[in-house]
């Protein structure tokens, strides 16, 4: 399965698009980087644990496409699939979480164009991130182009269940049985008891050590 193309300007323009996209990836992960070592500079901590970036790839893109009922054509492809460009933000704990949604949103190039709160509102699964869709400008030689990133950002708790989870949904495509779900929901909550208690238990350090 493969998106269409009819001409080599096609071919051309595919590679273009994915050049954008990754431009756009390099420019995110940069922006997270200097925000994490001036707050490291500031507050002599890193709410940033590791970033990962990924670009969709174009089966997935086709199989996206087709699920929605539309063409598997480039245009389509642009206008219509929002996480062709992906950044996972890994941090320590869930306050980390806001504090860099905050500073992502505060970039005056950065246009936030939807937030998807799954920290307050986990998804049935058990699911929980925090999901910013934003547009950044990549600069061409003769034109500037916004793109869309979609970024994740998570604790290393969540990711790891993420992950777990994202494995047997593709093992099983989409159809686990109902046991391996109902266990997935539980160390979903397990996950979540576990950040809670690793954020007090950080607050309670840093309380201490400012006593000292």
């Amino acid at each position: 399965m493969e998106l269409k193309v009819e001409r080599d300007s096609d071919v051309d323009n595919w590679k273009e698009v994915i050049l954008v996209y990754n431009s756009a990836l390099k420019q995110i992960s940069t922006k997270l980087e200097i925000l994490n070592d001036e707050f490291q500079h500031v507050h002599r901590y890193n709410p940033i644990e590791h970033i990962k970036s990924r670009i969709k790839t174009s089966e997935s893109i086709v199989k996206k496409l087709k699920r929605n009922g539309y063409e598997s054509t480039i245009e389509n492809m642009i206008k219509y699939v929002n996480d062709i460009a992906g950044i996972r933000v890994i941090c320590s704990f869930t306050s980390d979480i806001y504090e860099i949604a905050e500073m992502i949103s505060n970039q005056r190039d950065i246009r936030v164009i939807s937030v998807k709160d799954y920290i307050i509102r986990p998804k049935p699964s058990g699911y929980k991130s925090y999901h910013m869709l934003v547009t950044v400008p990549v600069y061409l030689s003769d034109r500037i182009v916004d793109t869309k990133v979609e970024i994740q950002i998570r604790t290393v708790a969540m990711d790891f269940w993420a992950t777990l989870e994202h494995k047997i949904h593709y093992k099983f495509e989409g159809n686990a049985p109902g046991y391996i779900k109902a266990e997935l929901v539980e160390c979903a909550r397990m996950v979540s008891d576990l950040d809670e208690r690793m954020r007090l238990l950080n607050e309670e350090v840093q309380c201490l050590s400012h006593k000292k």
